[in-house]
């Protein structure tokens, strides 16, 4: 899928970290891009750096996704590009320190954002893209990029909700890429390794440069504009579907 002014395209989580970079990157080649946030200020703030569509919405609930993407739709067309990049990542053992099991409440709290959001906003893309006409003569009609984590793979001390719900996020890939194959969908997964968002930029600098350097090469944290690039090479690249590509600087996380 070529990108470019006449296409249309919507990222959660676009108020800020991978998210905001995604949707700034996407505008620098001219897309009409919907920035759909939790925190409409911060939705609002990335949309007017970039002319984009500020949405504000609760992934984890299906009806404002709904009401965001029928938004979006009125001023840009159907999203042929979804990139699904809102999450949390709470930290909590499975058992305390003080033998309390792990807070129900906050483990299906991360699963409704980081899994089910995904979902929503997946399910309700795809429904609208195949009603599209096809835009390349392999007959494809829109791209789902979702964000799943290194966690899927190696969750570590305290991520046991996290890598839950990341590992569901990569596991659903390759299924919907085939359920939406026969309408001309992809469908792809980023798995990020230590990235500059918000979560680690609230730590002490001297903790960045500690987490950064245990990756191999380039040992330092990711930018999130890479994490774009990346998702723009997906979007344009027609034989990337059904898979998890882990950008990671070739690290593989310890226990903790």
């Amino acid at each position: 899928m070529r990108l470019g002014p006449d296409t249309p395209a919507l990222v959660t989580g676009g108020g800020s970290g991978l998210g905001a970079a995604t949707a700034r990157a996407l505008a620098r080649r001219g897309v009409r891009v919907g920035v759909l946030d939790r925190d409409a200020a911060a939705a609002a703030r990335v949309a007017g750096e970039i002319g984009g569509l500020a949405l504000e919405a609760d992934v984890t609930d299906p009806a404002a996704v709904a009401a965001a993407l029928a938004r979006a739709a009125e001023a840009h067309g159907p999203a042929r590009l979804l990139a699904t990049c809102a999450g949390i990542a709470p930290a909590s053992r499975t058992v305390d320190r003080d033998g309390r099991p792990h807070d129900p409440e906050l483990f299906a709290r991360v699963l409704a954002v980081n899994l089910m959001g995904t979902f929503h906003a997946a399910t309700q893309g795809a429904a609208a893209m195949r009603g599209l006409a096809p835009l390349t003569p392999d007959g494809e009609r829109g791209v789902i990029i979702a964000t799943a984590s290194v966690a899927a793979f190696e969750g570590q001390v305290g991520q046991i909700a996290y890598a839950a719900s990341k590992g569901a996020v990569a596991a659903m890939i390759l299924p919907m890429a085939r359920d939406l194959a026969a309408s001309g969908i992809r469908v792809m997964a980023i798995a990020p390794g230590l990235f500059r968002t918000p979560m680690l930029e609230g730590l002490p600098a001297e903790t960045q440069a500690s987490l950064g350097a245990q990756v191999p090469f380039p040992a330092r944290l990711g930018d999130p504009a890479e994490f774009a690039e990346l998702a723009l090479a997906i979007a344009e690249n027609p034989m990337l579907n059904g898979s998890v590509i882990r950008l990671d600087g070739a690290i593989r996380m310890a226990p903790r």
